[in-house]
């Protein structure tokens, strides 16, 4: 089932609803790069040759982002990045380091804020001939990214006493509900779950849970069904099939899309996107910098791989992105030349390579 799930998620993965529609005109297409840290700029320089081998119509606008302080002194990404995605709308990121220093912002929460990059996509499907103790998952995490526990909102009450702040609102709650169940109707999915725990949380959960709840009446054609975060982990564990569309606040979402990704391999061969407002778009990979094999030809670029694959689905690029994809799996299939942590020997360069020589052959 593997093979041919991956070619459906993918091939309708990012299938956006009309709220985040973006339109991209023939010819060469201008994405902005931005290879990352540590393995970064590595598994970046993979992407861009295999896309070079498939004649991808892509002009990459490479662009590096630290955190700086503007106005006022409020942390900001450099301007010459936020003009590249302002005018590409959309981006390739690889994995990004933040510094463990006080006051100083996630990088990946500022690029979420900038860009109000509000819904994160996280396709989970088994891999054909890449062996997990689970064989048959095949479901998508969707995951809101502006708010929750990870709105930064922190403060010292007392000597030894501090409130972080979770903020849920109705739009963003109403917002991922409705793309989530978008996704699940344009993308032929049958159910979507709203995972929360408003036994607990009566307030904030009980409010994304109701806007969940409006919502699916909209939606008749789609099941709606509501679970406890711990029974999903519980269940997701035991049986994942059970599971289709998995809508959720931002905290839970980043812990059930590893659980899901460690499902099927681990992150190193798990996709995401972040879609925002007004056509804007990150592809991204959700591992690591893995800073001890960096420079060292040693890293696994498939995640970055899937993600753009991704993007150029989001594009409208599909034949592209069936090339690429199909290589991509193709080489894992065949097991001979694999990166370390897919169970092979070879270098990034080599997996690289393999890929590069079947998209040639498929020509």
């Amino acid at each position: 089932m593997a093979g041919s799930a991956w070619r459906s998620m993918l091939s309708q993965v990012i299938r956006r609803p009309a709220l985040s529609a973006a339109s991209f005109s023939r010819g060469m297409q201008t994405v902005t790069l931005i290879p990352g840290d540590g393995i970064g700029p590595e598994i970046s320089t993979a992407v861009m040759k295999i896309f070079e081998a498939a004649k991808a119509p892509i002009r990459w606008e490479e662009r590096n982002v630290t955190a700086i302080k503007g106005p006022g002194g409020r942390w900001m990404i450099p301007p010459d990045a936020k003009e590249s995605m302002d005018r590409s709308k959309i981006g390739l990121k690889g994995p990004l380091k933040t510094p463990i220093a006080a006051g100083h912002p996630s990088m990946n929460l500022l690029l979420r804020k900038t860009f109000d990059l509000y819904a994160n996509v996280r396709p989970c499907v088994s891999i054909e001939g890449y062996k997990t103790p689970y064989t048959d998952v095949d479901l998508v995490t969707i995951r809101e990214n502006t708010e929750g526990e990870y709105s930064g909102i922190e403060h010292v009450i007392v000597d030894g006493v501090v409130q972080s702040i979770k903020l849920i609102t109705e739009n963003a709650s109403r917002r991922i509900a409705e793309y989530a169940f978008e996704y699940a109707r344009n993308n032929q999915r049958n159910s979507v779950t709203a995972v929360h725990k408003a036994n607990i949380m009566r307030m904030s959960d009980g409010l994304f849970l109701r806007k969940c709840r409006e919502v699916a009446e909209n939606y008749k054609d789609i099941k709606f069904t509501e679970m406890y975060l711990d029974t999903v982990c519980l269940n997701m564990v035991q049986d994942p099939t059970q599971f289709d569309v998995l809508v959720m606040p931002n905290l839970y979402g980043d812990i059930l899309s590893d659980l899901c990704a460690g499902l099927i391999g681990g992150l190193g061969v798990t996709p995401s996107g972040n879609i925002g407002a007004n056509g804007v778009a990150i592809f991204e990979s959700v591992h690591g910098t893995a800073p001890d094999i960096a420079g060292m030809d040693m890293a696994n670029p498939t995640a970055l791989l899937l993600s753009a694959v991704m993007m150029l689905r989001h594009m409208g690029l599909h034949d592209y992105g069936q090339k690429i994809q199909t290589a991509c799996f193709d080489t894992i299939r065949d097991k001979k030349v694999l990166t370390k942590d897919l169970g092979g020997n070879s270098k990034c360069s080599e997996f690289t390579a393999e890929i590069c020589r079947r998209i040639q052959d498929l020509e």
